[in-house]
């Protein structure tokens, strides 16, 4: 659409209201003269109203337009949201193939690793700013930004620009950063606003076959050609269908790329036409399946989320039971449910134990120069060796064994 057929027609993008905070609403009409006039309403206007027209004018310039009236209800925005609000309105006026990319924080940049700790995946709307600034303090090990299921059909355009931009702006302290996109076919567009950005890991929903992993991460592939991403961008299907379960290990193996495999609860019982209950009694069959699907193609077997956020008891037992069921890790949909899931994942002192015994054993093996590894009567695998220094690994980072562990250890001896 020319930007003559756009004049006097009001495009607008963002949040407004009581209940809004660090978002903006922003409206914009193209004119055939006046320059650009810009209303600003903010309650830091005083302060950062200079700061915010520059900034307005900034992208309206990035995109050659010269005379517009736009209006921009403030309520807090950083200027990631900003300029992620007012792109949005600005694509909706006119073709352009043209984006306005804030810069990226040096620590965005971080590389992950396939087989890092998952045991927490907080979920945050793509389209809720004020959720996206400080959800790294709470320590969480990935961070997702949704543009599915949390995003209003008619804010998932604009949710685009919002998670784009805070891929580049957001400190999440160390989290791993996560992107869920929509359902194909939609979600392959999502993928030109993510994988360009560093993001470390792509959540595919409602998968049901290995093509479409596939076809996900070639997509990726060719967008990170383009830009020149180096950087790995892992997956994680999410199975939500019976007919997933089914396909549950070709779509784990389907690409080298996959590092984690989740199933979705809620999209399943309602599949199976069964209610879901803390129990899981109608969910045992899909979990155990997924877990094995998982373990057997190499990579994570991640459960699903627990809705209540209110009962930590409820979901301590939960976390409990997906531990001996073999998953790595769940979903959270609040940050109160981080500690739980990391303390009801991390290692008892029993597994420590054991744990223990298989490393020192293999450390005094490589010292002897022996190429079999025994622990009294019994000879140790490399699988179990690598998933006892794992286990070490974990209960470190859980706070339950100190770095130093085989000094003490060697002391004690």
């Amino acid at each position: 659409m020319s930007l003559e057929d756009n004049l006097s027609k009001i495009h607008s993008a963002g949040n407004k209201g009581p209940d809004i905070r660090s978002d903006c609403f922003v409206t914009l009409e193209l004119t055939s003269s006046g320059g650009i006039v810009i209303d600003l309403t903010s309650k830091v206007g005083i302060l950062y109203g200079q700061a915010i027209h520059a900034l307005a004018h900034d992208v309206l310039a990035h995109f050659c337009i010269e005379n517009a009236r736009m209006s921009i209800e403030d309520s807090g925005a950083l200027d990631f949201v900003l300029a992620a609000r007012i792109e949005a309105a600005i694509h909706q006026a006119i073709d352009s193939d043209e984006e306005f990319w804030p810069e990226m924080l040096p620590q965005n940049r971080h590389v992950t690793t396939k087989d890092r700790y998952r045991r927490s995946r907080l979920y945050l709307p793509g389209d809720t700013p004020k959720l996206m600034l400080n959800a790294g303090i709470h320590q969480p090990d990935g961070i997702i930004l949704d543009l599915e299921d949390s995003v209003a059909p008619d804010k998932k355009e604009e949710a685009r620009y919002l998670v784009r931009n805070a891929l580049r702006q957001v400190d999440f302290y160390g989290a791993e950063r996560m992107v869920r996109i929509n359902q194909l076919p939609m979600g392959l567009g999502d993928l030109d606003f993510v994988a360009p950005h560093y993001a470390n890991l792509i959540l595919l929903p409602k998968c049901e076959s290995a093509e479409q992993v596939e076809q996900v991460d070639a997509r990726i592939k060719e967008i990170a050609a383009q830009h020149g991403v180096e950087q790995p961008i892992y997956l994680m299907p999410i199975i939500e269908s019976a007919l997933g379960v089914v396909n549950a290990y070709d779509i784990a193996s389907a690409v080298e790329s996959v590092a984690a495999l989740a199933i979705g609860l809620e999209d399943y019982t309602a599949d199976l036409g069964a209610p879901r209950t803390n129990e899981g009694r109608e969910s045992f069959h899909a979990r155990s399946a997924l877990v094995n699907a998982a373990r057997a193609a190499g990579v994570q077997p991640i459960d699903s989320v627990f809705s209540d956020v209110s009962d930590m008891e409820a979901l301590r037992a939960v976390v409990l039971e997906s531990k001996s069921l073999g998953f790595d890790g769940m979903g959270c949909i609040h940050p109160r449910q981080i500690k739980v899931l990391h303390e009801a994942f991390a290692p008892t002192s029993e597994e420590i134990e054991k744990a223990q015994k298989i490393v020192k054993a293999f450390d005094e093996a490589t010292r002897l120069g022996l190429g079999v590894v025994s622990l009294g009567s019994k000879m140790i695998d490399p699988p179990v060796v690598k998933r006892a220094q794992r286990t070490i690994d974990l209960a470190i980072r859980s706070g339950k064994l100190s770095q130093d562990w085989r000094l003490n250890a060697d002391k004690r001896g």
